[in-house]
């Protein structure tokens, strides 16, 4: 972490700075002062457990606005640099290796609410009237790593705000937001390239995003991708496929499922698009029918994959289908299991999204934790499952608290051994 503040006036180090603000997340204490309210007892283990965590020698605990000082003249950028490290430390040690789709790691992208308020905020606030009132917010773009297991890995974001809208943009609200998602998409692809250069990716999205411009990101970038395909957004193409699919009886592939039920899926190879820049985007499409007894479901998707017997079940289930693990194993969790990620932990920007970026690397490492191989071993010689032994990963950041404040983490905890994290991929 760099530093930005008045050396002769430091009192704190960074790196219990930055530990102390993670342990806001890690212990779900959802407020800025429940830190000082839960960890701020001077009889406990409090200060020299953090103090191991940082390996620094601090006598006190900083107050309220002396973190808030810190991350504010931080800002993002470091801590997205530490994440980076921390997504690359786990691809280099091939922790992740099985999870990827025809050798491509899949990154969902979805855009989410981050803060509100009834008044403006600041100058690049985006704004929403209903009725007789404006409402100011800002957005954030996501790009997650998700797996068939449940994991949601946080891997680049970027922040959406006015500064990035231009002057032509569409008077619609809806289509502003689009607009804005769309622009945030061409920045965000360029983080991912710099930070990922050499990493094999799919990119999965939303509807929104079965457009020319991400097309043409996935063809510049050389990335796979698997995006939603609704009538809605390309009607011709839509269309087109429908008509070909009655055409071609030849391209099917059904799956019966254990409980009875059936998976259909239809496919055609070799589809464009041409868009409002006269681009050609060659791609292929497929749809998947799920019934199981009354109940029908219907999914269709885009995909540069050339789409066969032997492979589309993976591009559709281990593609297609994990978008949603963006919304609920990650911004679902975020917002309503204990990490309050739509709270305002300050006014100013460069702290708003300093905060941001500590929530997404401690939902990392308790995603870690929970599909990891440390407690199922501890879990085990109870003949029971994780979250059976211990309810809910809410009461695995209440232990965590309770070990923090009265017991002591051992030196031989800290020292230099290779360790390796093992990820449950039954």
């Amino acid at each position: 972490m760099p530093e930005t503040r008045c050396e002769p006036r430091i009192v704190y180090q960074r790196r219990f700075l930055v530990w102390w603000g993670l342990l806001l997340f890690l212990c779900k204490l959802g407020r800025l002062r429940q830190l000082d309210s839960e960890l701020r007892d001077e009889q406990t283990e409090v200060l020299g457990n953090v103090n191991a965590l940082a390996q620094t020698q601090q006598t006190t605990l900083p107050v309220y606005g002396t973190r808030c000082h810190y991350l504010g003249h931080l800002g993002p950028a470091p801590l997205a640099g530490l994440r980076t490290r921390m997504i690359r430390a786990l691809i280099r040690g091939k922790v992740l290796d099985a999870y990827r789709l025809q050798g491509a790691f899949v990154i969902a992208v979805d855009g989410t609410g981050h803060v509100s308020f009834s008044r403006r905020h600041c100058e690049h606030c985006l704004t929403q009237t209903h009725g007789e009132r404006t409402y100011y917010y800002h957005q954030v773009l996501e790009a997650k790593l998700v797996t068939w297991s449940g994991l949601a890995l946080s891997v680049a974001s970027e922040f959406i705000d006015n500064r990035h809208l231009s002057e032509a943009a569409a008077p619609s609200v809806e289509t502003r937001k689009q607009d804005c998602e769309l622009k945030a998409l061409v920045r965000l692809a360029a983080q991912l390239q710099q930070q990922y250069p050499q990493t094999p990716l799919c990119l999965a999205g939303d509807a929104l995003n079965a457009c020319g411009p991400v097309l043409q990101v996935c063809q510049e970038k050389r990335w796979h991708f698997v995006l939603t395909f609704k009538e809605g957004r390309l009607p011709a193409v839509w269309a087109e496929f429908q008509a070909l699919l009655a055409a071609s009886p030849e391209a099917v592939h059904e799956v019966r499922l254990q409980d009875g039920g059936t998976v259909e899926y239809r496919w055609i190879n070799g589809m464009s698009y041409e868009d409002e820049q006269q681009r050609r985007h060659p791609f292929h499409a497929v749809q998947c029918q799920i019934r199981q007894g009354d109940n029908r479901q219907f999914f269709a998707w885009i995909t540069d994959g050339r789409l066969t017997p032997q492979n589309v079940e993976a591009i559709t289930q281990q593609g297609g289908r994990q978008r949603w693990k963006i919304e609920n194993a990650g911004f679902n969790t975020q917002k309503n299991g204990g990490y309050e990620l739509e709270h305002v932990y300050g006014r100013k920007e460069n702290l708003l999204q300093s905060f941001y970026l500590l929530l997404q690397i401690a939902h990392l490492i308790w995603q870690l934790v929970e599909h990891g191989s440390l407690l199922r071993r501890v879990a085990r010689p109870y003949g029971d499952s994780l979250l059976g032994l211990y309810g809910s990963i809410r009461n695995l950041a209440r232990r965590l608290l309770e070990c923090l404040r009265f017991y002591r983490l051992p030196t031989e905890a800290f020292t230099t051994v290779r360790r390796q994290i093992r990820l449950d991929s039954s």
